[in-house]
């Protein structure tokens, strides 16, 4: 079997984190169908998080974050809806890993706390 090379490796772990999350529910897809970095998310259908998926060996994720950072800003949302940057990542022979800010994980955890104090109303 030939190597693999960087760009259809990348393409196909977007694939692959988009069929995964489609097993949880969620309408996703890839999101950059061509070369190049234009912004989009790697993997789109998550509302209100923008995506930056890694399917690497050695990942730097402070440069991945800030690639994230980068894209999710640059990216107008209406209503005042956020968009979190993520960055979903993993290497051979391990599980997906999601990793983003903590002030971003503060924000998705308050609104999942908030969801169950409605539940127990």
């Amino acid at each position: 079997m030939g190597k693999i090379n960087s760009r259809d490796k990348g393409a196909a772990g977007e694939r692959e984190l988009a069929n995964l999350l489609k097993e949880y529910g969620y309408k996703t897809r890839r999101g950059q169908q061509f070369s190049g970095d234009n912004g989009d998310a790697d993997v789109v259908g998550l509302p209100q998080i923008h995506i930056e998926c890694k399917r690497v060996e050695r990942l730097n994720i402070y440069d991945a974050i800030e690639q994230a950072k980068s894209n999710a800003g640059a990216k107008e949302i209406p209503f005042g809806d956020c968009n979190l940057p993520a960055v979903f990542h993993r290497k051979n022979r391990h599980e997906w890993l999601v990793t983003m800010p903590l002030d971003d994980w503060i924000t998705l955890y308050r609104e999942f706390e908030a969801g169950k104090a409605l539940e127990q109303e």
